[in-house]
């Protein structure tokens, strides 16, 4: 059975929700989808060292997942299916600690 999914908010330096929302079971799903967002938002290919901040719904006191990211341009695995091209995105992300509001 699959997990239930939570909403993420993505949050500002100012800790100031923004209107966008990642939807994943585990924060660390919202984050790599953060980062290609973030990437594209900035008219950036590849992004290296962005932090972002993501707020779980539903939690009293609120809490805030810090992450930093980068996306990258990566070869493609050899066993990779036809419609897949030889070079794609890659988004990787590290957490570096929670905060309670």
């Amino acid at each position: 059975m699959a997990k239930a999914k939570k909403n993420f908010v993505l949050v500002d330096s100012n800790n100031k929700d923004t209107n966008h929302v990642f939807k994943s079971a585990q924060p660390r799903g919202a984050a790599l989808k953060a980062v290609n967002k973030l990437a594209k938002d900035l008219g950036k290919q590849e992004v290296s060292g962005l932090a972002i901040r993501l707020r779980e719904r539903g939690t009293k006191p609120a809490r805030i997942h810090c992450f930093t990211g980068e996306r990258k341009r990566v070869k493609a695995p050899d066993n990779r299916p036809a419609w897949l091209p030889e070079m794609i995105w890659k988004a990787n992300v590290k957490k570096s600690g929670v905060e309670r509001l």
